[in-house]
C-alpha cells in the first residue's frame, strides 16, 4: 500500500531520532546524519511506491557504514543468502564475466537441501540472468528457480525453497549447527556453522557431544568459514581452548562508554546453563541491567589438543563467530588460517517505525579483553589462504590442506 506524503515524513522523523538516541556510535563513524538527512528528504518523499520508499531509506541509512543497520518491511524483506539459505556467495570474474559464485553451504540448511555445492554459479534466478552488482537475496517462504553452472561445466534448474522464518524481526535459516568427524594421524575435525539461540543451550549440548567424540585427539582443527554468528552459544567452544577461567571481552552500550567504566568492574557471565529452566535466573540477573557485561569462560579443565589447535576463517565468518576467533588469537589458543573476517560485530536490534517498517540499529559493541574492536576490521588470519574457483574445479580445499597441513606440522 503507498503511503501519503505525511505518512513517510512520519516515517523519516522517527528514524532520524532513533538513530541520534540508540545508534551506538554517538560519532556516526564521521558521519553528519542531520545533513545526511536533508540530502535525502527529497528523494524520500517523491518515492511513487514501497519499494523505492524502502530503497531510499536504506541508501539513507546505509550512510552510517555500520553493520546491523537496515531499514526493511516485515512482510517482504530481502534477506542475504547467507541468512536465508545458509549459503555463502562470493562475487568473482568467471570466464571474464562477474558472476556470483556458492561458497560456503552448510549441511541442513535449504541451499544443501536443494542440492547447490561450494563453486556452483548462479546464472539466473527465476530465469532471469543475475551477476553483480545485484545482489542475491531471497524473500522468506518464497519458492526460487536458480539456474546454476556446475564445476564440470553442466547447466541446470535447482528449485530452492525459502523456509518461513520463525522470528520476522530477526529471519534466518538455522542449518545443522554442528558437525565433526576423526581425520587421519589423531587430527579432529570440527564444523561449526552458527551459534542459534540468544543463551546457546542447544548448541552448547551439541558442542559437548562433538568434544566427547574427539577427546583424545591430540590435534584439532576447527572450522567456522561462513559461521554467521548469533547467540552466546560460542561461549561453549572457546571454554574447551583453554582449561582456565579467563575474560574473553566485553559488549559495551552507547549509555556505557558515554558514562565511563572499569571493565573489571562490569557484571560478568561465565556459564552457559544446562537447562532451559536456568533461563528465569538468567532473566533476573541480566534482564534489568545495562547490557555492558564480561564474558569469561567456564574453566573445562584440561584437553589433549592444547596447544595445538588450528582454526578456519574466511571473509564470511562473522558476529559470534569473529569472538570466537578473536579470543584465540588474542590468547594463542590457535593458529588462525584463511582469509580475514567479515568485521560485523555490533549488536542489533530492530525498532517498529510504523505501517509494518522497521529500523535496525546497532545499539551496543564489543571489545576483545585487550580492548580492541573488530567492527570494520575483522580479524587477520596468522597465515593467509584464499578459496579460488580454479582449486575448487580441481576438487581441492585449499585452506582446509593448510589447517591440516598446520596441524601437523
Amino acid at each position: 500500500m503507498n503511503l501519503t506524503r505525511s505518512e513517510k515524513e512520519k516515517i523519516l522523523k522517527k528514524v532520524s531520532r532513533l538513530v541520534e538516541k540508540k545508534h551506538f556510535n554517538p560519532k556516526l563513524n564521521g558521519v553528519d546524519w542531520l545533513l545526511t538527512v536533508q540530502n535525502h528528504t527529497s528523494r524520500v518523499l517523491n518515492t511513487e511506491n514501497p519499494e523505492d520508499f524502502e530503497k531510499e531509506m536504506q541508501v539513507m541509512v546505509s550512510q552510517l557504514k555500520t553493520s546491523h543497520t537496515g531499514f526493511f518491511h516485515r512482510s517482504a524483506r530481502n534477506i542475504p543468502a547467507r541468512l536465508a539459505i545458509n549459503a555463502t556467495v562470493e562475487n568473482l570474474a568467471v570466464d571474464g564475466q562477474k558472476r556470483w559464485m556458492f561458497q560456503d553451504v552448510h549441511e541442513g540448511g535449504p541451499a544443501a537441501a536443494a542440492g547447490i555445492e561450494p563453486g556452483d554459479i548462479v546464472l539466473e534466478t527465476g530465469h532471469t540472468e543475475i551477476r553483480p552488482p545485484s545482489p542475491l537475496v531471497f524473500k522468506m517462504g518464497d519458492t526460487v528457480a536458480l539456474t546454476l553452472r556446475k564445476l564440470d561445466g553442466r547447466e541446470l534448474v535447482v528449485t530452492l525453497k525459502v523456509p518461513t522464518p520463525k522470528d520476522r524481526k530477526h529471519p534466518v535459516s538455522q542449518p545443522k549447527p554442528v558437525l565433526y568427524e576423526r581425520l587421519a594421524d589423531g587430527v579432529g575435525f570440527l564444523k561449526i556453522n552458527m551459534f542459534p539461540g540468544a543463551v546457546g543451550i542447544d548448541v552448547a549440548r551439541e558442542t559437548d557431544e562433538a568434544f566427547h567424540h574427539l577427546r583424545d585427539c591430540e590435534r584439532l582443527i576447527i572450522d567456522l568459514r561462513g559461521n554467521t554468528g548469533g547467540g552466546i552459544g560460542g561461549l561453549r567452544l572457546m571454554s574447551y581452548l583453554t582449561p582456565d577461567k579467563i575474560p574473553v571481552g566485553y559488549s559495551l552500550t552507547r549509555v556505557r562508554a558515554e558514562k565511563g567504566y572499569q571493565r573489571e568492574k562490569l557484571p560478568r557471565f561465565g556459564r552457559i546453563p544446562s537447562s532451559k529452566v536456568a533461563l528465569v535466573w538468567l532473566a533476573l540477573r541480566y534482564g534489568f541491567i545495562d547490557k555492558s557485561i564480561v564474558v569469561v569462560t567456564e574453566g573445562l579443565g584440561p584437553q589433549k589438543f592444547h596447544g595445538r589447535i588450528v582454526m578456519l576463517v574466511n571473509q564470511h565468518t562473522a558476529s559470534a563467530a569473529e569472538i570466537v576467533a578473536a579470543f584465540a588469537q588474542e590468547n594463542s589458543l590457535a593458529m588462525i588460517v584463511g582469509a580475514k573476517t567479515a568485521g560485523r560485530l555490533l549488536s542489533g536490534t530492530a525498532f517498529k517505525v510504523g505501517h509494518g517498517y522497521l529500523l535496525g540499529l546497532p545499539i551496543g559493541a564489543y571489545l576483545t579483553w585487550q580492548g580492541a574492536m573488530i567492527e570494520a576490521k575483522g580479524v587477520t588470519p596468522d597465515v593467509a589462504v584464499d578459496l579460488t574457483y580454479e582449486t575448487l574445479k580441481k576438487g581441492r580445499d585449499d585452506q582446509l590442506e593448510k589447517a591440516i597441513e598446520v596441524a601437523k606440522g
